[in-house]
């Protein structure tokens, strides 16, 4: 809602000249395509009221400094951000962002320099947090997308109606080569699609990079022609500079795995936008696996700066990634809550979904053609779309969740995140598993059928000792390992 008539009417009488150029309560139609939309949470600092902090953040965040200058142009104006709403009570401000301030070339990096560079270090602020962001289709065509999804990974593995079940090698660190890869063996014989490299996982000397992939390879190779069953290993490629994430990128390549039974792993907010987006363009038919190690520096809700993470996460589907981790909702070990992460994997997860402040629609087209609409009622329907008319929408970013789950809250997230479109990456809940790797990965496939048949786990482990072992491990002890 706007501020009240008279607040606004109090509020705008205190702003100076530089700052009136920052706010327009009656901008015409912000949805018009001309600007991308956000809302922050604001705390004004250093005696400014609410309206003249907001008026600082949306000229620090696009044309503006500490002072208005005389080198302003007609046409510079017009590259304003603007407050167009706001909320003093609730702290809540929305500034429109015209969208050709932006690089040209679909920069994410560019965009977040803007919203979250500079103005999160404002004397002007006591807290300043992104909490939701609206793209128009005129900018989102500007913007790469994921190119290769969950759709494809799920064709490629044959696995439907269900989530992928994958694993986090555990230790996370320490294991030479070979037992990585045995660790790998044992997870996909005991029934589990997915293996990812931790995300510290580099090219450390007891464990060198190109034998880590070799083993891998090996390992994949015996463990499907044991299971009959195609298996995916996602390789964390992020490096020290682009030019030897693309070498790693390419030894993998190179090394005879069979396309789509690879993805590249991205520690996207440590290696930066920057490496998300070149994985996404150089390599358009791989999973690009964002991992989002620090992303609790912005996203934690104590922390009063930064952003959220649903934020993030539709950041990551306009970038390209393929999936992007998006917590626990507060099932596992992560800080989290429903309202947080299970909204962040339904917005980048659908064509169309409600955020905390703005209503997604991920169209390239009118949302009012009738062609947008049916894209819509597919999705929801749980069809496959966008295959054979990719110009019509951006394609969904794979919720990826892990940290402290194991086979028996599988069930509960399922029921929270209200689908099972997303790839689980279990550690701990798999390797700490009293008969080791193989029977913890073979009890997360037994929870797995068990939601499926709609068969109470209790009653489903008498008949399935792995899955026994796991309840009694797991349950009695309560632990919730990664």
């Amino acid at each position: 809602m706007h501020l009240a008539t008279g607040d606004a009417r109090q509020f705008l009488k205190t702003l100076n000249d530089k700052q009136k150029a920052y706010v327009d309560f009656g901008l015409k139609n912000p949805r018009n395509g001309e600007y991308m939309l956000t809302a922050f949470r604001l705390v004004p600092g250093r005696g400014l009221n609410f309206l003249q902090a907001a008026a600082e953040i949306a000229a620090e965040s696009s044309t503006g400094t500490n002072f208005k200058v005389q080198t302003e142009t007609a046409f510079s104006r017009e590259m304003n951000a603007l407050v167009y709403q706001a909320d003093s009570k609730r702290n809540l401000v929305w500034i429109a962002y015209p969208w050709r301030l932006f690089d040209r070339r679909g920069n994410v990096q560019n965009i977040l320099t803007y919203l979250v560079g500079n103005v999160l270090g404002m004397k002007e602020v006591d807290g300043l947090k992104l909490l939701d962001v609206w793209f128009p289709p005129a900018m989102l065509e500007q913007y790469d997308g994921p190119s290769y999804t969950l759709d494809d990974m799920r064709k490629y593995l044959k696995v439907y109606n269900r989530p992928i079940l994958g694993t986090i090698v555990k230790p996370k660190m320490g294991l030479t080569s070979a037992e990585y890869a045995e660790v790998c063996y044992d997870f996909w014989v005991g029934g589990g699609d997915f293996v990812k490299n931790d995300e510290p996982q580099a090219d450390q000397d007891f464990c060198p990079y190109y034998k880590m992939v070799k083993h891998v390879k090996q390992a994949m190779d015996k463990a499907i022609k044991k299971t009959g069953k195609k298996k995916v290993h996602s390789f964390n490629v992020s490096a020290a500079d682009c030019d030897t994430m693309i070498t790693r990128c390419e030894m993998i390549r190179n090394a005879g795995f069979e396309p789509g039974s690879y993805a590249f792993l991205i520690d996207g907010i440590m290696a930066g936008w920057t490496a998300v987006q070149t994985l996404r363009r150089r390599y358009p038919d791989v999973f690009i696996h964002f991992h989002r190690a620090g992303h609790g520096a912005f996203t934690r809700p104590e922390n009063p700066f930064g952003f959220s993470v649903l934020v993030l996460s539709k950041f990551a589907r306009l970038a390209g990634a393929s999936g992007i981790h998006t917590g626990t909702a507060g099932v596992g070990k992560m800080k989290g809550t429903p309202e947080e992460d299970v909204v962040a994997a339904h917005n980048i997860l659908h064509f169309k979904d409600k955020g905390h402040l703005f209503e997604q629609e991920w169209n390239l087209i009118p949302e009012n053609d009738k062609n947008a609409i049916e894209l819509v009622h597919l999705d929801l329907a749980h069809h496959v779309i966008l295959e054979d008319d990719s110009w019509r929408g951006m394609k969904k970013c794979c919720p990826i969740v892990s940290g402290g789950l194991n086979p028996l809250l599988l069930k509960p997230f399922i029921d929270m995140m209200g689908n099972t479109d997303f790839i689980t990456t279990m550690g701990a809940g798999c390797h700490a598993h009293p008969e080791g790797t193989k029977a913890g990965a073979t009890a997360l496939v037994q929870a797995c059928d068990a939601q499926q048949k709609r068969i109470p786990l209790e009653k489903y482990a008498k008949t399935h000792k792995e899955l026994a072992t796991a309840i009694k491990f797991f349950g009695k002890k309560k632990r919730r390992p990664e």
